[in-house]
């Protein structure tokens, strides 16, 4: 058993650890000078903190769920415009139909959740067409209700995989071409990296500053791989439910600290 399962089971305990980190988090937002515009997240761990705490993978899910309005609180204190959140991977969608419908059914209730805030604009990022119908126009109705907010942008990943993404974006771009009568010869000679960059599902948005991972991972599994080339990166071993505003904040912390070069 980890500390931190020994804090989640001894309530004493918790609440002092919950004061002293209250303190550090007021005293690191204090000092923070410099914040991301935009932070993508892999909301990772849910199922293993679910066996860890002793609950069913649909209870770590619906955990993982209940987290996202409280990090958007969370950005939205620390001033950031844009946070993308992986929510379910393409590969994800190999899952067993007995844990993939209750949560592809959580994911839907999130999303209706956040539209229902009226606090931050919705926009799905994902290939919709690989989702369940009801799946997919939960999303679009959840982007349609919230296409006037101003507010945190809010992508929601579903259905997303990196390399997807850029296969999509390659698509697109040549089909648009081709209904201009361009041969692919002509597209050759002109193509340029932010021909792609505007056919992706985040176009029109800066690309992510700070990508963080929870549950201890140290890898992207394929999450903005076109966007994050030149993104800071970090990794916290919290599992996603259990993910606290002083990691958030220490996250933050390490960003500021970063000497960002931008490949120079």
């Amino acid at each position: 058993m980890g500390l931190r399962d020994v804090v989640e089971r001894t309530p004493g305990l918790r609440t002092l650890l919950d004061g002293m980190y209250g303190l550090y988090g007021r005293r690191v937002e204090v000092h923070l000078a410099r914040t991301p515009h935009h932070i993508g997240v892999i909301l990772d761990g849910n199922r293993r903190w679910a066996k860890a705490t002793g609950g069913s993978t649909a209870y770590g899910h619906q955990r993982g769920a209940d987290k996202i309005s409280e990090f958007l609180g969370w950005c939205d204190e620390t001033h950031v415009k844009v946070v993308t959140l992986w929510m379910l991977s393409t590969d994800n969608l190999s899952r067993p139909a007995d844990e993939l419908v209750p949560l592809l059914g959580i994911i839907e209730d999130a999303v209706t959740g956040l539209a229902a805030a009226r606090r931050w604009r919705v926009n799905p990022v994902g290939a919709l067409d690989l989702l369940p119908q009801h799946t997919a126009d939960v999303l679009k109705r959840a982007a349609e209700e919230t296409a006037g907010i101003d507010g945190i942008t809010v992508n929601v990943a579903v259905g997303y995989g990196g390399r997807h993404e850029i296969a999509d974006a390659v698509r697109s771009l040549l089909q648009e071409h081709a209904g201009r009568g361009t041969s692919i010869e002509e597209l050759a000679e002109i193509l340029d990296v932010e021909h792609i960059a505007e056919h992706l599902y985040t176009k029109g948005q800066p690309d992510p500053d700070l990508v963080i991972r929870t549950s201890g991972e140290q890898r992207l599994s394929g999450f903005l791989l076109w966007q994050s080339a030149h993104s800071e990166f970090y990794f916290c071993e919290a599992y996603w439910p259990a993910f606290r505003k002083v990691d958030f904040l220490r996250a933050l912390r390490a960003y500021e600290q970063r000497n960002r070069r931008m490949g120079l």
